[in-house]
């Protein structure tokens, strides 16, 4: 199974801080991808060590973590002992990473902001 390059960046997001969107903040994943782009559950479990997310914005270090599954339910964890910092991503699992496709993800605080699909390639 191959690994894709998943990059995800801030997209308009009105009536919050970044209702322009932002190119310089966003995710970078390492995961496997089906042929329609969606996420490949058998891919993950075989190849879970391999699976990566970088989170990256202008005002802040870069933050390297693993992407994780619990049930049904994915998200990116930063710190394997601390539940704190785990960052749910809405229904990630049906979503297809396409480029010009979208990806809700909830911030520190909770809320939501959507992220564009601006780049998938073969993880080197």
């Amino acid at each position: 199974m191959t690994l894709s390059r998943i990059v995800m960046r801030l997209a308009r997001n009105p009536g919050t801080e970044f209702a322009d969107g932002d190119d310089h903040r966003g995710y970078s994943l390492v995961a496997p991808l089906q042929a329609d782009g969606k996420l490949d559950v058998e891919g993950f479990q075989a190849q879970r060590a391999a699976c990566s997310v970088r989170r990256f914005a202008p005002d802040e270090e870069a933050v390297t973590g693993v992407l994780k599954r619990r049930g049904q339910t994915w998200y990116f964890d930063y710190d394997a002992g601390d539940d704190a910092d785990d960052e749910p991503v809405h229904r990630l699992g049906e979503h297809h990473f396409v480029v010009g496709e979208y990806v809700s993800v909830a911030d520190e605080n909770g809320r939501m902001l959507a992220y564009k699909v601006t780049e998938v390639s073969p993880a080197q």
